[in-house]
């Protein structure tokens, strides 16, 4: 009967904390292998949706072994003495797993709208003195790139001084709608 009720109600301390030893293990030994994969929030997303399975399932068995205990309560059949898991604290898991996916997704978007941003304004690579000569025809020249380089300063010039004038506009307005 005992051995029944532990089974019901998932894994104990000892068993909660080799899960968590195991779990952390793995990370470890995932993250050893390419520092850059650390940075990946692709990857690290792919890392953590098991994860995220898991507690989902931890925090659905918890929850239905809770409502099947305070239903015994209710019904009188149980007294209140048993030992149950807590729901917060599986719940709390499981929404922090969320906020940490959230995050790698934002990531992820940011880096990909940073490469398109990239790729937009700035086409064309720039050879390196490592790879002097990679076979791309479309790369651009030292020269090409400064010209290129100095347009995009001169346009963000001009926006700052546009903004600029249209700041002052604004302000003397609204210091002559003051004065009236």
């Amino acid at each position: 009967m005992a051995s029944q009720q532990a089974q019901q109600q998932g894994p104990g301390p000892a068993q909660s904390a080799q899960l968590q030893a195991a779990v952390l293990q793995q990370q470890q030994q995932q993250q050893q292998p390419s520092q850059q994969q650390d940075f990946d929030p692709v990857h690290r997303f792919k890392l953590l949706i098991p994860h995220l399975k898991e507690s989902l399932q931890n925090v659905m068995s918890i929850a239905a072994l809770n409502f099947g205990h305070n239903t015994a309560i209710d019904n009188g059949i149980k007294s209140n003495d048993a030992l149950i898991q807590r729901f917060d604290k599986s719940l709390e898991e499981f929404y922090a797993l969320c906020d940490q996916l959230e995050l790698c997704l934002r990531l992820a978007y940011e880096c990909l709208s940073q490469s398109v941003d990239s790729t937009k304004h700035s086409p064309s690579l720039v050879p390196t003195a490592t790879k002097p000569d990679t076979g791309q025809a479309e790369s651009l020249s030292y020269s090409q790139y400064l010209s290129m380089i100095k347009s995009q300063i001169s346009c963000a010039k001009d926006i700052h001084n546009a903004l600029y004038e249209c700041s002052k506009t604004i302000a003397g307005k609204s210091q002559q709608q003051g004065i009236m």
